[in-house]
């Protein structure tokens, strides 16, 4: 997976890349034959960390005034960061994703309204929409985007402090952007952009990934905001 949207991003023209990549547990390197057209560095982790707390470091090497998310399995066809880039450019935007596209095409519900116990409730029972915003042509403002594709202005992501470390893993993006709208900063979704997520949905089948998931819901509704 690492291997193909590294090629995808390898393709990209017209922009300025780095690539900071983190292998979070020991294996074989042979995710890209190909040559890469950008400076990239490795970060080889000694044990696991998680998701808040691996991409906190991965922001500690970046050299450039955006910082972007990016999950191993997402996949991109063209360019999406000239039209993110330009939303970011918009007074007090902080953060700006794409519109996300499951494998079979199909709208993923990756901008969303805040979470609420309610909300969670009605979900155990499968009584909720699909996605929270109906397709839209421009620009929306939902209260936050999912993980797996972030592009953050430098300069917001450092005055939130990066993500809470103390979620190992499911709603340090939930918490991130509740924090980016405390400190005034907006959130853009822009679906002129789409990129394809190949989700593993580990929480569903897996009972460590659901200790987790619920572990970070308690947090979230019961623990301080950072």
């Amino acid at each position: 997976m690492v291997g193909g949207l590294i090629g995808d991003l390898a393709a990209i023209t017209g922009t300025r890349l780095e690539i900071i990549l983190t292998q979070n547990i020991p294996e074989v390197r042979n995710f890209f034959s190909g040559a890469i057209p950008f400076h990239t560095v490795l970060i080889e982790n000694s044990k696991p960390k998680g998701f808040g707390a691996n991409h906190n470091a991965a922001f500690r090497h970046a050299k450039g005034d955006f910082f972007c998310v990016l999950n191993p399995d997402i996949r991109i066809s063209r360019n999406p960061f000239p039209a993110l880039l330009a939303e970011l450019s918009r007074p007090n935007v902080g953060l700006a994703a794409p519109r996300i596209l499951g494998p079979s095409g199909g709208i993923e519900d990756s901008a969303r309204r805040f979470p609420t116990v309610a909300f969670l409730a009605r979900k155990a029972l499968g009584d909720v929409r699909a996605v929270d915003y109906d397709a839209v042509d421009q620009p929306i403002s939902p209260d936050w985007v999912a993980g797996m594709f972030m592009v953050f202005r430098k300069e917001a992501f450092a005055a939130v402090g990066g993500f809470d470390e103390n979620y190992f893993l499911y709603y340090e993006d939930v918490d991130i952007c509740r924090r980016l709208r405390s400190r005034g900063f907006d959130i853009r979704m822009v679906p002129s952009v789409e990129a394809i997520h190949d989700a593993r949905r580990q929480s569903h089948r897996s009972l460590r990934h659901m200790r987790w998931h619920l572990g970070s819901i308690v947090r979230y509704f019961l623990g301080p905001m950072k």
